[in-house]
């Protein structure tokens, strides 16, 4: 199967920060069982504050700013909602 583009959205809040979806659905392979391939973003003065992805070889995961840790996967409807809490979060001060 080749990757099909699910979603993509680029958008510059009022603030000038950047939020960044992107979603392919993809042949499911051992790094991405559930079929998904993505990269979600948030990027703060040009930096990434905030990031969701499976990088080839590196599973799921999320970045808050440089430290790393596993993200579990269940669907593309949670994974959008995990993201944007994140960003509520860290825009109240609390990530």
């Amino acid at each position: 199967m080749k990757s099909e583009l699910i979603k993509h959205a680029k958008v510059r809040k009022d603030n000038g920060n950047i939020v960044e979806v992107k979603m392919w659905q993809v042949t499911p392979s051992a790094d991405k069982p559930h079929g998904y391939k993505y990269s979600l973003v948030y990027i703060v003065k040009g930096k990434r504050v905030i990031g969701y992805d499976n990088a080839e070889g590196k599973g799921d995961h999320r970045h808050y700013g440089d430290r790393i840790e596993k993200y579990h996967f269940r669907d593309l409807d949670r994974l959008s909602e995990d993201f944007y809490s994140d960003i509520e979060k860290y825009e109240e001060g609390n990530l």
